[in-house]
């Protein structure tokens, strides 16, 4: 039975594991052809092997995502094979969790290279070609982080708000032109990310006993593609960034009060560094 995505060309960045791969998976289930792409060569051959190998609907590309003329390579060699562009998920990201006095300016720069300019580099590849075509879905991942104040990891909040802001004034630039923009604002979904982003100065175990339930990112996938069929501007996933993006709207003070009672909580875990 054909679906929605059926015979859609998506290009999907971060898509090793995580929430990248879960979208991968489901995707080519639902009859898309799916361009695989991520910095980790092992765990991206190893993913593709899950699809059932590289094949007419599945492949993969080792980039990475800071590299402007890596991602423009990609871009461009998935239309050339397959006519079209019909997704763009800029899924890769990378964060820092940490007390701010902590982060050195190397730090702040791998967030953001990573989060914003590789989201940027897919953005400037990819809408010249789906403005071209007359069609086309960028698919930002943010975070709600992008969308909510979060102390303890500010240059991850910094990197997801220009996503966020990114997405929204383009998609308003966009719709003229046939093309679509969505941004994705997910809350803890339970993958490789937060078990391996970098910590400075705190204990991850004592880290993931404060934090609340997790969603497994294949159901996470299904709702960011529930939002993408929908065209929705913002996709929130996880009942916990639906209730902070309401509270942070309805009574920023409130939002700011639960964020710092979070805020204290880390500062105890923190060591010295």
């Amino acid at each position: 039975m054909r679906s929605f995505f059926s015979d859609k060309t998506a290009i999907i960045t971060g898509a090793a594991s995580g929430i990248g791969l879960a979208l991968s998976r489901e995707l080519y289930a639902r009859g898309a052809v799916v361009v695989m792409a991520d910095r980790d060569a092992a765990g991206l051959a190893a993913a593709i092997a899950s699809l059932g190998g590289a094949g007419l609907r599945a492949s993969f590309t080792v980039v990475d995502v800071t590299d402007a003329a890596a991602v423009r390579s990609l871009i461009g060699g998935a239309v050339a094979r397959h006519g079209r562009l019909d997704y763009l998920f800029n899924n890769a990201g990378i964060g820092v969790v940490g007390d701010a006095r902590d982060l050195s300016l190397e730090d702040w720069r791998t967030v953001v290279d990573t989060n914003l300019f590789g989201t940027v580099h897919g953005v400037a590849a990819a809408y010249p070609v789906m403005a071209k075509q007359g069609f086309g879905h960028i698919v930002n991942t943010a975070s709600l982080a992008g969308l909510v104040p979060s102390p303890g990891e500010i240059s991850y909040t910094a990197s997801k708000y220009a996503v966020v802001g990114l997405s929204e004034s383009l998609r308003i630039e966009a719709r003229d032109l046939g093309v679509k923009v969505s941004v994705v604002c997910p809350g803890l979904i339970d993958t490789p990310f937060l078990r391996n982003i970098k910590l400075i100065g705190i204990d991850r175990q004592q880290l993931l006993q404060i934090l609340p339930g997790l969603m497994a990112p294949e159901h996470c996938a299904r709702k960011i593609l529930h939002g993408v069929e929908r065209n929705k501007p913002m996709i929130l996933v996880t009942s916990l960034a639906w209730w902070f993006w309401r509270i942070n709207r309805i009574s920023p003070g409130l939002m700011r009060w639960i964020w710092l009672r979070f805020a204290r909580k880390v500062r105890q875990l923190r060591k010295n560094v």
